[in-house]
């Protein structure tokens, strides 16, 4: 909305002074807002009391005892009944006549914020009319001109009630625009469907919840808007509604790849009975992806504490094998024993071998995003990759991504798609093609296909391939590869997919958030918010150390006040917890789009649920960090010490 300025308050002001009508408005304090000019020449009042801040109390006096109103005998009990009166204000009209002999008609309306305005309207002339009317037109009956006077009164109150009447229709309309901007700025759809299952009501935010869908659907039915696929998900639930039961539950919706939680509510008439459902939906990508991943990571906390212990066990056993056999190696064994020796060892070799992929499996990994370059990654990655790979066996890797600079892993990603690279070769036997496709999925998610030519995933490997132990290759194969690339997805908030081509060949598809990485961000000034003096001392130094310019803040409050100050803040760098309520999180989402890039550091552990939430709006840098790790974190933002 525009703010007033002199020039459109001086305009304001000459378009009421034109007005033929003397007008006033009064606040909730009975103090005078606004008049005209004829409110002051029709009421001849000194200009003190025509000017804003003016109390009633004083305008009302003037009057009563210039004689406004008659003789009065208690000037301060008449002064009293009125200011009383306009306290309890009402809206109003009434025809009086003055004491100069001119006759006004008085119309008052409240105001929505508090106060009241009141049109004051010389009609003398109308009345002198109908007394001339009545000495000239003695054919007319007493009746006929009662009944006319009645109807030029009647006329008068029903002009000040149309006016009332268009003002509360104004003031529903504004009411109304109002609700509907509040409901279309809501990061979800609201909508209401009545008993014939069209939508009476949308706030035009279903294509933001579900892509591709219509935003205008009143009047719609709500197969027909929400498509066949969601609209499966939510028939029992809205069918139930419509037999009084409310319900909230979550899907998944394919088509956009995204994780919607939707809440039903009847609608109840004053009869108790349903006339309708109201509906609410959300989109919980984000939030599900940080959840799988927290769950993920307490799951591989709870089976490292039970492997562990048997892990030691086991190793004790091994180790006890490994000596026996040494032992009888040196003895003088017959014929065939040393074999069976030889074969003993290999074994035990084996089992230690095993025992370490399991403590990689259930051991402290961790998905720590930061900003990488998806193209060198690949490039990387073949470059890994070729040594391992037959001579006729081709790697292709395709990029359709248009982003490049990611948050990603990327030693745990290079990981993961090398095992599925070594699991292709060793089911194609000798030769081949392997490719990887990058794609996006709705700008939600960042797809990596490993497809090969070989013979395929069995049945039973298609149920079962993401299992620990499970494996197709006897025993050449520990059958935690592909668990572990699963290991990884879900760490990451993603999931893994199996399946086969046509006309042959195994697809695995690793589907991770796609998370853009921030803008690099060149040398300059950096906003240390970190609430330790001790520590703020010693990544100040860090910084500075790096060719770095420092500013510095304890809390959220100050942070966003030297930004607003300061414009050439290129870097903000922000512990979590900080001092007062709001936290390195909040910090975060108050900055606007044009904010510089921020980077949140914490010491608390990757499952807690701020650092989880932390890593879907910023990089975040885990404390204890040295001067020189900080220096490879910040150029992976691309400043530059």
């Amino acid at each position: 909305m525009p703010q007033d300025t002199p020039h459109s308050a001086a305009m304001m002001m000459a378009g009421l002074n034109l007005i033929q009508q003397a007008l006033s408005i009064y606040d909730s304090g009975l103090r005078l807002v606004v008049c005209n000019r004829m409110f002051r020449e029709m009421f001849d009042l000194p200009v003190h009391l025509t000017e804003p801040g003016a109390r009633f109390e004083d305008t009302i006096r003037h009057l009563v005892e210039r004689g406004e109103y008659g003789a009065i005998d208690n000037i301060e009990d008449a002064v009293k009944i009125r200011v009383e009166q306009a306290r309890a204000f009402e809206p109003h009209y009434m025809e009086r006549t003055r004491a100069n002999g001119r006759v006004i008609s008085v119309e008052g309306a409240p105001l929505p914020e508090g106060g009241w305005i009141t049109v004051y309207t010389d009609i003398t002339q109308t009345k002198n009319q109908e007394a001339l009317l009545r000495a000239r037109s003695e054919e007319l009956s007493d009746k006929v001109l009662a009944y006319a006077e009645e109807l030029s009164a009647t006329n008068r109150q029903l002009a000040s009630t149309i006016a009332a009447l268009e003002e509360a229709k104004r003031q529903l309309m504004e009411t109304e625009a109002r609700t509907r901007l509040t409901t279309e700025m809501m990061p979800a759809h609201i909508a209401h469907v009545g008993r014939d299952m069209t939508y009476t009501f949308s706030n035009r935010r279903l294509n933001s919840i579900i892509p591709g869908r219509p935003s205008m659907i009143v009047g719609l039915n709500i197969r027909e808007a929400l498509g066949e696929e969601a609209y499966g998900h939510i028939r029992p639930q809205l069918e139930a509604a419509f037999q009084g039961q409310p319900s909230t539950f979550e899907f998944t919706h394919e088509g956009s790849s995204r994780r919607i939680r939707t809440a039903f509510t009847p609608d109840l008439n004053t009869d108790g009975e349903i006339v309708g459902v109201y509906i609410l939906s959300t989109d919980i990508t984000e939030e599900t992806q940080a959840r799988s991943a927290l769950q993920q990571t307490r799951r591989r906390e709870m089976a490292a504490q039970l492997i562990s212990g048997m892990a030691h066990d086991f190793s004790n056993l091994l180790t006890i094998i490994l000596g026996s056999q040494s032992r009888l190696q040196r003895l003088d064994l017959p014929p065939g024993a040393p074999e069976l020796v030889s074969a003993t060892l290999s074994a035990a070799h084996r089992g230690g071998t095993l025992l370490t992929r399991i403590g990689d499996i259930t051991g402290a990994r961790e998905w720590l995003p930061q900003p990488t370059d998806l193209g060198a990654l690949l490039r990387d990655l073949e470059t890994l990759a070729a040594p391992a790979l037959p001579q006729d066996m081709r790697l292709e890797i395709f990029n359709t991504l248009d982003a490049n600079r990611l948050m990603l892993d990327p030693g745990m990603l290079q990981d993961a798609l090398l095992n599925l690279f070594l699991n292709a070769r060793d089911a194609m036997i000798g030769s081949g093609r392997i490719t990887l496709t990058v794609t996006t999925v709705q700008g939600t998610w960042a797809d990596f296909t490993v497809t090969d030519t070989g013979p395929g995933f069995s049945e039973m490997a298609l149920e079962h391939a993401l299992e620990p132990f499970f494996s197709t290759k006897g025993g050449e194969g520990s059958g935690l590869g592909l668990a572990m690339v699963y290991d990884t997805a879900k760490l990451a908030g993603g999931r893994v997919r199996l399946t086969n081509t046509e006309p042959g060949g195994a697809q695995v598809t690793l589907r991770l958030p796609l998370r853009p990485a921030p803008a690099p961000v060149a040398p300059g000034l950096v906003l240390l918010v970190e609430d330790s003096a001790d520590l703020r001392a010693g990544i100040r130094a860090m910084l500075t150390d790096l060719g770095q310019t420092v500013i510095e803040a304890t809390t959220v409050e100050e942070a966003l006040s030297l930004l607003g100050e300061l414009p050439d803040i290129a870097l903000i760098l922000s512990d979590i917890s900080l001092e007062g309520d709001a936290t390195g999180i909040d910090l975060v989402s108050a900055l606007d789009k044009d904010a510089p890039p921020c980077i949140l550091m914490t010491s608390m552990p990757p499952d807690h649920p701020l650092h989880v939430q932390a890593l879907t709006l910023a990089p975040v840098l885990r404390k204890p960090f040295s001067a020189r790790d900080l220096g490879a974190f910040l150029s992976t933002q691309g400043t530059t010490a």
